[in-house]
This record gives structure tokens, C-alpha cells and sequence, in this order.
């Protein structure tokens, strides 16, 4: 077994900090709608509460795909094949990546993660249950392009992109992302993507608003890391939960409400803001199956086929990387 000790990519400042965290949160606080990137939920607090989230009722997206991983084994061997290099992108715990690999039969797997510490355990949790796979843990910001380990630079790749992550993104983010995506995988290369589609809006509400309040916590666990990480000092108690669906750009929206009129300071910093403001954590865009082709076209990737779970609320997409052609 080969099993790397994971590679980091994400640039610290001299207080140990992500550059680019504190950037986009000073940046956003600043904002007329003050705004923090989604992707910064992730420290090891917010990854092991987004984990329980994928168990509470109210969450279909997790049950869903898992039923389609589970069921689609044969289609998947068969229109992927062996002997891929299976990177997944935002990797988390891991939990539905055995699914696909036991039916594809990887050559390795990388998963690309930019909470390190969870990254690492996760990566060392599945190397035990597939001893005979070569797994190469990368610590890195999957937004951008990422060099990936030379002991998979002669193998073809097959993104792995599960959740509904690619909604958090605005549509130019997306295309964005899943650009730097075809460059990180290279010619050749595959992607399976999930995609959570438009439904009921009580459903879709309270899929982000859970009456055990898990997904309130996590929510509120981005103050927290604020507060830690740089230096800040919001009264998280001050600061209410909110998932709201706007119909207009087909998306679930959350937010972090004040209760009141506050001043909090954050990285040596002064900000404000008044009762009923709001600072936007997170965009979750839903998709029909044209939106989604439209998207993944505009990206340099071409649809190969669709699955859908047994209730049509999810779906998986399975991509290859568009040939390079001179005319239309």
C-alpha cells in the first residue's frame, strides 16, 4: 500500500492564517451586502458538523446520491472503466467515495481537501478499507488549477465532484470552477458531478434549516472561526440562522442575521452592522437537467449520461473533457 502523507498547497501568512481567508473576509465584511465565501465553512469544526448534517431527515441530498452510487455500479464501470486515478475534489469525510471506487477499480485516488487535519484522517480511514490503492491526500484550495502528485501524472483521471457543491457557486463561479477543473485533470479526463434539482420550496427550505438546528450551528460555526483564526470579537449570540429560496436565480440562500445593532472588529479591523442586516454565507443553486448541460458545455466538459435517484430529486452527471475543435 501507498499511502502519502498529503502534499499542502494553501498559502499561511507568518500568524499561520490563509491568506486568502482573511482576504475574502475583510473584503466581504466591507460589502454593502456583507458577504463571506461559502467554501470557508470548512475548518475541522464546521467539516464534522457538515458530516451530521448529511444524516439529518430533512436532508435528501446525501440519501439520494447514495442511492444512485449504489445502484449505478455497472454503468459505472462500464462507461468509466479501470485503472483511473480517481481525484476527488472537496473531499471531506469520504463517506460515498468507496461506492464508486469499488465499482470502477482505481488505479489511485487523490483526494483534494482544504481542511488539512480532516483531509489526512479521512484519506487514512479509506487507505485502510482499499489496502492495495495508492492514496495521495492533497491539502489545497480546488478553486484554482492544482498540481497534482507525480505518481499519477501518466494516469487518466476521473473527477469526482459528489454533493451539491458545484450550486454554491454563482453561474460564472461555476464555469469558472469547473474550468480549472478540466485544466487539474488534463485531456482525456472524466467528471462525475452531482446536482441537486429544482423541487418543492418547503422541501428545498428545509433541507437548510433542520429543526434540530445542526445546520443553524454551522452556519454560525464561520463567526466562530472569524473570531479564531483572525482575531475577531462577533457576539456570535447576536446572529440568527436564515435559509431563504429565491426563485428568481433558482437557489436556496443562507444568511447569518443580526438581532441588533452591532460593532465588532476583526483582524485589527472596525466593521458595523445594523438590526436585520445580514451577512450572505452561502448560495445552493438548483438545477434542471438543460441548465446543468448548459453549464458543463460552457466549461469544456460534455454530458455522457444522467442518473437520477428513485424520487427524481438528485441528480448524477457524467462528463468527459470536450475535444479541442477549430469550428462549431
Amino acid at each position: 500500500m501507498a499511502t502519502g502523507q498529503g502534499i499542502a498547497l494553501v498559502d499561511l501568512d507568518d500568524d499561520g492564517v490563509d491568506r486568502a481567508f482573511r482576504t475574502e473576509v475583510l473584503v466581504g465584511l466591507k460589502q454593502v451586502q456583507k458577504a463571506v465565501p461559502a467554501r470557508w465553512f470548512y475548518d475541522d469544526a464546521g467539516s464534522r458538523l457538515f458530516e451530521e448534517i448529511t444524516q439529518l431527515p430533512e436532508y435528501y441530498l446525501t440519501r439520494a446520491e447514495t442511492e444512485i452510487l449504489r445502484g449505478r455500479g455497472e454503468d459505472f464501470a462500464h462507461l468509466i472503466g479501470p485503472g483511473r486515478a480517481v481525484v476527488e475534489f472537496g473531499s471531506g469525510s469520504s463517506v460515498k467515495t468507496p461506492l464508486l471506487l469499488h465499482a470502477i477499480e482505481p488505479a489511485a485516488y487523490v483526494p483534494l481537501d482544504i481542511s488539512g487535519d480532516f483531509l489526512r484522517a479521512s484519506a487514512r480511514d479509506l487507505a485502510a478499507k482499499f489496502p492495495g490503492l495508492p492514496v495521495y491526500p492533497v491539502e489545497a484550495d480546488f478553486m484554482r488549477q492544482v498540481a497534482l502528485p507525480e505518481e499519477v501524472a501518466g494516469l487518466q483521471k476521473l473527477g469526482f465532484f459528489p454533493g451539491s457543491t458545484i450550486g454554491n457557486m454563482v453561474p460564472a463561479s461555476a464555469v469558472d470552477l469547473l474550468r480549472a477543473m478540466r485544466q487539474t485533470l488534463g485531456e482525456g479526463s472524466q467528471l462525475l458531478i452531482g446536482m441537486d434539482l429544482i423541487k418543492d420550496r418547503k422541501v428545498l427550505e428545509a433541507a437548510y434549516d433542520d429543526a434540530a438546528g445542526v445546520t443553524a450551528q454551522f452556519n454560525l460555526n464561520l463567526l466562530a472561526r472569524i473570531n479564531r483564526e483572525l482575531d475577531g470579537d462577533i457576539p456570535l449570540e447576536d446572529f440568527r440562522h436564515l435559509a431563504l429560496w429565491n426563485d428568481d436565480l433558482a437557489r436556496i440562500e443562507m444568511h447569518l442575521q443580526a438581532r441588533r445593532d452591532l460593532n465588532f472588529r476583526v483582524s485589527g479591523q472596525s466593521f458595523s452592522i445594523q438590526a436585520g442586516e445580514t451577512i450572505h454565507t452561502e448560495n445552493s443553486h438548483k438545477f434542471s437537467r438543460r441548465m446543468g448541460n448548459t453549464m458543463l458545455l460552457a466549461s469544456g466538459w460534455t454530458p455522457v449520461e444522467h442518473w437520477l435517484d428513485s424520487e427524481e430529486r438528485f441528480a448524477l452527471v457524467l462528463a468527459r473533457a470536450t475535444e479541442p475543435r477549430s469550428a462549431p
